[in-house]
């Protein structure tokens, strides 16, 4: 038996394919949408893929599923649990099978027994795996979202997210009987998630790929809890904010993803052409780094720093509505901007622009457009002379905050951007300055100009108050500075 683990860094989400080499056959666990990579590992071994499944309908990915299935001619093995609003919308193609709780799905010797384990969504499911050509025991579970290492899925995101009243409640109590159940499984199980460390699916995954169900249970939190409602009261508290994008990814994943076509860089336009673009309003992501942007950007364009946060970044800013252009240091960026934006369903790229349309602004403009900086020793003698706004989290915020800072997290800006007084100039921050970089861009998009950018964010904040509490506490014995 072959099992081969696949990992997008930016969406933390693994994948996975089971085969059996003796007949030839293998299986895609949670597909995204870069499916050459399947394709090429299963062809390197000798094998056709004649299965795939996956562990629910998905919220933080574009499924690569249905297209697989179809390119391959492998049967679809989709989720026949939950109730109604859990269906697929495309179950009734010819090559998809329905499973339920306790049936098989084989490949060669491999067999994946279904086991029912719902909490983080209704339909959702595991799959015990057997590799029948050494032993008749199961030796490995793929997870998805239902047990990671040192979590568990989050519950909340129907409530949360899609906006389903009261399924939280519901959900944190399906996903604890689903716990109790698992635990009756041989300890000695390797434990395969489908998300690891830095997905918002949990709140506090570990960052190694797999774990044993004999570790899980004495170091995971949420398996050593036996008390339900202590169960539910714990799972639901610390979730970090889901992306908005969230609804938009499970709406289509429920209706099946179009083909995505090629994940290459799209055309590259002339930088005149971009010009007309920022005329007429249209999206551009300035993917390039964060001190490239700050030294000087076109001012219209968002930017979104190509790295492991794009993907998030991206679904929560950009629209799904209209075609999204890219302005990239190079075209090997440009096409990993694409690929990006394609795995979580932003197909509406239609071209990339380089470093001649910063020339065309400039000679048009000028010049560009600097992002002003100001250190925390230079903010904290004049601070009642700007509003603060931060963009940090809530979670972030209870923490610790400047005083009478206002509070618009990063997600939500654009949707609120009403509420950003302007009387004043503006000193952006984050926690390091990121988002803060972002902000700044989205800010000047609707027409906010006077700003700056907090070096350090709050994380230089907090270092100057404690070098200040420090030295006067150095002081005090001595009198005072003098």
């Amino acid at each position: 038996m072959i099992l081969k683990r696949f990992y997008d860094e930016p969406l933390a989400h693994a994948s996975y394919l089971i085969g059996c080499p003796g007949a030839g056959e293998a299986i895609v666990v949670d597909p995204n949408r870069d499916l050459s990579q399947y394709i090429e590992a299963a062809a390197a071994e000798g094998m056709r893929i004649a299965g795939v499944t996956e562990t629910h309908i998905h919220a933080d990915y574009a499924s690569g599923s249905l297209e697989l299935a179809e390119r391959t001619g492998a049967t679809l093995y989709l989720s026949d649990e939950g109730d109604a609003d859990w269906k697929y919308a495309f179950a009734d193609r010819p090559f998809v099978r329905l499973v339920k709780n306790g049936d098989e799905i084989r490949v060669g010797m491999v067999r994946l027994e279904v086991l029912h384990t719902p909490g983080h969504t209704p339909e959702h499911l595991s799959f015990l795996v057997t590799d029948e050509a050494t032993d008749d025991l199961p030796f490995c579970a793929l997870t998805g979202d239902f047990i990671f290492v040192g979590d568990v899925g989050r519950p909340d995101l129907l409530e949360r997210a899609a906006g389903i009243v009261g399924a939280m409640d519901q959900g944190a109590r399906s996903l604890f009987r689903s716990i109790q159940k698992f635990k009756q499984l041989p300890e000695s199980l390797l434990l395969w998630p489908g998300h690891g460390a830095g997905s918002p699916c949990g709140k506090s995954l570990g960052g190694v790929p797999a774990s044993t169900l004999a570790y899980e249970l004495r170091s995971n939190w949420a398996l050593k809890i036996t008390d339900e409602d202590r169960f539910v009261e714990d799972v639901l508290a610390g979730q970090p904010a889901p992306p908005t994008y969230y609804k938009e990814m499970k709406r289509l994943n429920k209706v099946g993803a179009a083909p995505v076509g090629s994940l290459g860089a799209p055309p590259r336009l002339g930088g005149l052409q971009m010009l007309d673009l920022l005329e007429r309003g249209e999206t551009i992501v300035d993917a390039r780094s964060i001190p490239e942007a700050q030294a000087g950007s076109p001012v219209g364009t968002l930017n979104i720093p190509l790295g492991k946060s794009f993907s998030s970044w991206s679904g929560w800013l950009l629209p799904y509505d209209r075609p999204i252009y890219i302005l990239a240091s190079s075209e090997d960026d440009a096409a990993k901007v694409k690929r990006s934006l394609a795995l979580i369903g932003l197909d509406d790229v239609p071209a990339w622009f380089g470093s001649d349309a910063l020339s065309a602004y400039v000679e048009r403009f000028g010049s560009l457009v600097a992002t002003p900086q100001m250190s925390v020793d230079q903010f904290l003698p004049s601070s009642d002379e700007f509003t603060v706004l931060d963009v940090r989290n809530p979670s972030e915020t209870a923490l610790g905050a400047i005083p009478n800072a206002l509070n618009i997290p990063l997600g939500h800006l654009e949707s609120r951007i009403d509420e950003v007084p302007q009387d004043k100039p503006l000193v952006i921050h984050c926690a390091g300055g990121t988002r803060s970089s972002m902000a700044i861009s989205l800010l000047r998009r609707h027409g906010i100009e006077d700003t700056v950018n907090l070096v350090g964010g709050y994380s230089a904040y907090q270092k100057s108050l404690r070098a200040a509490k420090d030295r006067s506490e150095f002081l005090a014995p001595l009198g005072g500075e003098g």
